[in-house]
Formats: structure tokens, C-alpha cells, sequence
């Protein structure tokens, strides 16, 4: 994925200092964010084994009301691989009324099951697949309407994965229409194109009292160049207990071929990760992955998480 405006550490510094004294004096302003770090054993088939740790990410969530139905968002990330901070979203909202509302800036795509941060995650680990079939940051306009059962979204970008672009001659186009028809049941379909690509991506969950239960279906093309197809989909089932532990246990699987059937990835995995909430701002997660995968061979992981929220 590409990276996103990349800010000096002092820069940084300064702007994250001036956003928590002014919070303190303007209650339009508000500021939340995390910060996750983890340790990571992988033992891969016929290979040596690894393990890395350390903080992976640091993320301010920045919001602003100036009143009169419009708000600002601005959210600035550490990542360990990059260098510095990164502006990750910035945009404007307007409530064309309260239930039509539009947004133009930097946001996240709306699709996909799983969420691109850590927060929005039942494990530690994605799938591995997003990049196939989820659009990502993105810089244009997008307009949602909720209803009491249903919803719809579009959004015009200049780019579906590409937070930077700024090319608008074949900008992309990302439709939604969720259905709720209780206030348990949820799916959603999205499709998307740009340029030679295209993208479906579809999922439902189903939650009620401590049980959560998901399934997604996927598939993509390419017809650009030599051209490829992907598919992919997962099941997951999560449960919480009253302790404050919880278990989520995800099947998934994909495979991407070129034009003419040649298989450039064929990857599976089961996840099986309980997790803990210490409190409300500090959850251990776990994670045991057994990873299935016919190209870059088998492997085995071990994860172990603290994520803080404020």
C-alpha cells in the first residue's frame, strides 16, 4: 500500500502537543487514539523460525465540530515501518440532513469485513487479503444515506488503494448497500471499479447477546496487462465471556491466478485467538495461526498483544 503524508518527528510532536492543550479549553474538540505493540513467533516449514516484537503502531484520532452540521477529521499514525508520522485520514463531513451526510478528504474505504486498525479487529492477525479485494485510504468526495433497515454509499476517488493520488482523469468508484433488517443481522455488498479493476466484496454478521458470527465472500479482476482473478472468503465465530475473556476462532481462504490459470497465491488459515480485557482501556490478545499455503510454503504463528485505547 502506499504511504501517507509522512510528517518530521517534530512536526509531529508539536502538532499532537498542540491538539492536547487545546482540548483542554474547547470541548468541540476531541482526541482519542491507541497504541499497540505485540511479539510475534513464526516457525515456517523447512525453515528457520523468527520472531519479532516491539510497538507497531500509535495512532491521535483528532475530531473537530464547528457547528452547524459540519466536522473536521484528522487521524496521525506511527507505524514501525515507516519513518516519522503519517497523516493517515483528513476530511470534512457535512449532515446534509440526519440521514444523508458527505465527506470529501482523505477517508477509509467503507468496504471489507475487517477493519484496516487493531480496534476494529476480533484477533490479532488480517487475512492477508485486503489488498485484493477491500478498498483502502482513498482521497474524494463519498456520500452515505441511513435509513432504519438500510443503507447506501458512494463514493468518487481518485485512486481505490492510493491514499496519495491526485490524478483525476479515471477517478474509481465504490458503490454500497447494507441491509439491516433486525437489529442483530447486518450484510453488505460493495463493488467497486477502477479502471481495469474490479471488486466485490460481500459479508454478513449476525451478533446477539455475547455471539458474534461472520462470513465474507470475495472475488476481483484485473484485465490490465497479463491480468488477474482472485477469490477469497472466511468464516468467524467470536464469544465473549462475562470475565472479560473472549475467544474468536476465523477460517479463511484465497487464491489469485493470471490470465491464463497460472496460480500466483493459494493461501488458507485457521486462527484460534482468546483475548482478555485487563479494563476498559488495556485488552490482551492471543493468537495461534496455522498457515496453509501452496506457493510460499506452511507456517506456523504465535502472537501475543497489548493494545491500550484512550
Amino acid at each position: 500500500m502506499n504511504k501517507m503524508t509522512k510528517l518530521t518527528p517534530i512536526a509531529a510532536t508539536l502538532a499532537l502537543a498542540l491538539v492536547t492543550s487545546t482540548a483542554q479549553a474547547d470541548d468541540k474538540l476531541t482526541v482519542g487514539g491507541f497504541i499497540d505493540m505485540s511479539y510475534v513467533s513464526t516457525d515456517y516449514d523447512g525453515a528457520s523460525s523468527e520472531s519479532v516484537s516491539g510497538v507497531d503502531q500509535v495512532e491521535f484520532n483528532i475530531g473537530y465540530d464547528f457547528g452547524n452540521k459540519l466536522t473536521a477529521t484528522v487521524d496521525v499514525e506511527y507505524k514501525n515501518s515507516t519513518d516519522g508520522a503519517n497523516v493517515e485520514q483528513a476530511y470534512l463531513s457535512y449532515a446534509v440532513s440526519d440521514n444523508l451526510s458527505i465527506k470529501a478528504g482523505r477517508f477509509l474505504s467503507y468496504s471489507g469485513w475487517e477493519t484496516e486498525e487493531p480496534t476494529g479487529l476480533f484477533q490479532y492477525s488480517g487475512t492477508g487479503y485486503a489488498k485484493y479485494f477491500y478498498g483502502y485510504y482513498q482521497q474524494g468526495v463519498s456520500a452515505l444515506y441511513s435509513g432504519e433497515k438500510f443503507a447506501v454509499a458512494v463514493s468518487v476517488v481518485n485512486d481505490l488503494a492510493g491514499p496519495q493520488s491526485t490524478d483525476t482523469e479515471h477517478p474509481g468508484i465504490e458503490t454500497m448497500v447494507a441491509f439491516m433488517p433486525t437489529e442483530n443481522f447486518t450484510v453488505k455488498g460493495f463493488y467497486s471499479v477502477d479502471g481495469d479493476t474490479t471488486m466485490l466484496n460481500t459479508w454478513a454478521a449476525y451478533s446477539v447477546d455475547s455471539l458474534t458470527l461472520a462470513a465474507e465472500y470475495n472475488s476481483s479482476e484485473d484485465t490490465a496487462g497479463a491480468g488477474s482473478e482472485a477469490d477469497g472468503y472466511l468464516l468467524m465465530a467470536n464469544y465473549g465471556f462475562e470475565s472479560g475473556l473472549a475467544l474468536t476462532v476465523r477460517y479463511h481462504a484465497f487464491e489469485v491466478e493470471d490470465s491464463v490459470g497460472t496460480l500466483l497465491e493459494d493461501a488458507s488459515a485457521i486462527t484460534i485467538s482468546p483475548s482478555y480485557a485487563i479494563n476498559d482501556n488495556l485488552l490482551i490478545v492471543t493468537e495461534y495461526r496455522m498457515n496453509s499455503d501452496e506457493i510460499f510454503g506452511d507456517s506456523d504463528m504465535i502472537a501475543v498483544e497489548a493494545l491500550v485505547t484512550f
